[in-house]
């Protein structure tokens, strides 16, 4: 992980990927999820949703600020094992096709860094799609819509003073080097049967996490 240093100055640093926002993430295991500890899902096998949104970003010098991004993912067993995952990309239908695909090279780990070591996780992508995506955490709520694919509606655990439940230096994370809020999705609904029969699902009060992140590559 690279230190981000204020940009415009002499000493600025040349970054491969340099991406900062917001993470929402739901799934289908009780709260809170086993997989960030690395232990098997609850269920034996899990449907999620990961989304990212870029506050400011930046990938191979193509400007990505201001938009969204989601992988569906199922995931049959221990969510570390290297090539399980089956993902849909959903992509901001605003993007450029320079923004999707420089975009894509970064999370299916052509580029390298802490994206790459998500990215062996992968062993099929399904599809990739543009759609409209409303993502938005407001008063520490998160709320997503993908289209007519996603919706969901999450919000932080907190402590005794309100201070967002953090996990911090686990086995496992969609947002590397940044701590992750402990979250609860008051509902979580899929329905992209599109891309094939076993991408639907519909969950009230499982796990959810919520996160703001920095990740950054030099190469």
């Amino acid at each position: 992980m690279a230190t981000v240093q204020p940009a415009g100055t002499a000493q600025a640093q040349r970054y491969v990927y340099n991406l900062q926002g917001t993470l929402l993430e739901a799934c289908s295991c009780d709260v809170v999820c086993p997989c960030w500890v690395g232990a098997d899902p609850d269920k034996g096998t899990c449907d999620a949703f990961v989304a990212y949104h870029y506050d400011h970003g930046e990938i191979n010098g193509i400007d990505v600020s201001g938009l969204e991004m989601i992988m569906l993912a199922q995931i049959p067993g221990n969510v570390l094992t290297p090539k399980s995952w089956k993902i849909v990309v959903l992509v901001d239908d605003r993007a450029t096709d320079e923004q999707v695909q420089a975009l894509t090279d970064a999370y299916t780990g052509k580029l390298g860094g802490p994206l790459a070591d998500l990215a062996q996780l992968v062993g099929e992508i399904v599809a990739l799609e543009r759609v409209p995506i409303k993502h938005e955490v407001r008063g520490g709520a998160g709320r997503l819509e993908a289209g007519s694919y996603i919706s969901a509606d999450m919000e932080p655990f907190r402590g005794p003073d309100g201070t967002p439940t953090t996990l911090r230096d686990s086995v496992f994370s969609t947002i590397p080097g940044s701590p992750a809020y402990v979250s609860k999705a008051k509902y979580h609904r899929v329905n992209a049967t599109k891309f094939g029969k076993n991408w639907a699902w519909e969950f009230e009060g499982r796990n959810a996490v919520q996160g703001d992140y920095t990740i950054a590559y030099t190469g």
